[in-house]
């Protein structure tokens, strides 16, 4: 294993995790406020996930007093945390950085349903992007439905290095996606795993693993991968979850 991504197998506050609705409701955490606005956004094929990057100031979110730029999103399907065992058709990630480089990251549920506003201004770059980044215009983060209550736990990134210390914060509400939509974000990760020769991989599944991304694809092999996640503790995690503000 390559010595950076240590604590993929060894750390202790690793992400993604299997949440439980049966915990301790926790309040006083409050309302999550953020100050969102329109900046130039650049869609791109990461070599494991498509992510939207804003290369202009497109606000920040405060949480317990700190400030946290926002700096990207991507999408994973299916999830990568999961509710009493139970995954869902996508999650998006949508994350953030302090002046010190700390990150907060923010994650939604999604089901197949209505379209999703965000998803509904990319669609048609979803469609037509290859490995070349596309440039999609301004981009107001704001159009990103949160919500009053979350789950809030202290993680890790869930790709390597797998650093730890990254400040989950999960929604309780569940979103919907369409499924031409889904199927967009499906083609670009397909086009990513055909270019890079991962189809049928491993036996789980392209599109999700049980967790982390395929990132971890392209450098073990599938024994080598199932030995990380076998070692892969969720334990002595902190979970709270926001009832009522």
């Amino acid at each position: 294993m390559n010595p950076k991504w240590k604590l993929c197998g060894e750390g202790k506050q690793q992400s993604p995790i299997d949440i439980s609705d049966k915990v301790v409701h926790f309040p006083q955490l409050g309302q999550l406020e953020r100050d969102y606005k329109p900046a130039r956004a650049v869609l791109k094929n990461s070599g494991h996930i498509i992510e939207m990057k804003w290369k202009g100031n497109a606000g920040q979110l405060n949480l317990n007093g700190t400030n946290y730029k926002l700096i990207q999103c991507h999408w994973h399907t299916p999830s990568e945390h999961t509710l009493n065992g139970t995954k869902f058709d996508l999650e998006l990630h949508v994350v953030h950085q302090n002046s010190v480089g700390e990150r907060a990251a923010i994650g939604i549920w999604y089901k197949i349903g209505d379209s999703d506003p965000l998803l509904s201004e990319l669609l048609e770059k979803l469609k037509s992007l290859g490995d070349e980044d596309i440039d999609v215009g301004e981009i107001n983060p704001g159009i990103i439905k949160f919500g009053s209550r979350y789950y809030r736990y202290d993680g890790s990134l869930t790709t390597p290095p797998c650093t730890e210390g990254v400040v989950w914060t999960i929604m309780k509400k569940v979103r919907t996606v369409s499924t031409e939509q889904l199927s967009a974000l499906k083609g670009a990760i397909r086009h990513i795993h055909e270019s890079l020769g991962l189809l049928k991989k491993a036996n789980y599944g392209i599109w999700g693993k049980p967790w982390g991304s395929l990132a971890m694809t392209m450098k073990y092999s599938v024994e080598k991968l199932e030995e990380v996640e076998n070692s892969k503790s969720i334990g002595g995690d902190v979970l709270l979850s926001v009832e009522q503000i």
